[in-house]
């Protein structure tokens, strides 16, 4: 799985106008499945992402976490983390698992969130058009995969 998290100070997304999902202080993540990733890899991902120290303490130091700021967690699937760029002009998706598998990971990933860590987590729906706005705090943005592959 891979991910790339902005530290936030808010964010929304938008789904043929409405609001699927909104939160103030904490973190979007544009979260993508790939071929193979299994629970292994949404857990080790999911565990990173809520204790990642990005935050600033009393002094400034990025220092504190999702859980130590009670912040939020907006996340939105996409597919397109996947896309192989490298030959032609055209990305190639083939590394991205398919919507029926990536789905499950995709909620499971929420749920184990929710469930594990108590946070407020927001969604965006999985395969639709979305519009996604935030303000990037710092601006602060990391990528993660769950394979350590960069």
């Amino acid at each position: 799985m891979r991910a790339v998290v902005q530290r936030v100070s808010q964010a929304s997304v938008r789904v043929e106008g409405k609001i699927t999902g909104e939160i103030q202080k904490g973190l979007l993540v544009l979260l993508g499945v790939g071929q193979g990733d299994n629970e292994k890899d949404m857990t080790y991902l999911a565990d990173k992402i809520v204790n990642l120290r990005i935050f600033d303490d009393a002094e400034g130091k990025m220092n504190l976490s999702l859980l130590d700021v009670g912040g939020s967690l907006l996340v939105v699937s996409q597919f397109t983390l996947f896309g192989d760029c490298r030959k032609g002009k055209r990305p190639s998706y083939t590394d991205a698992a398919r919507p029926e598998e990536a789905r499950w990971l995709y909620e499971d990933f929420m749920a184990y969130v929710k469930d594990t860590y108590g946070i407020q987590v927001e969604a965006g729906i999985f395969q639709a058009m979305m519009d996604v706005s935030l303000t990037n705090e710092g601006p602060v943005t990391l990528l993660l995969d769950s394979r350590k592959t960069f």
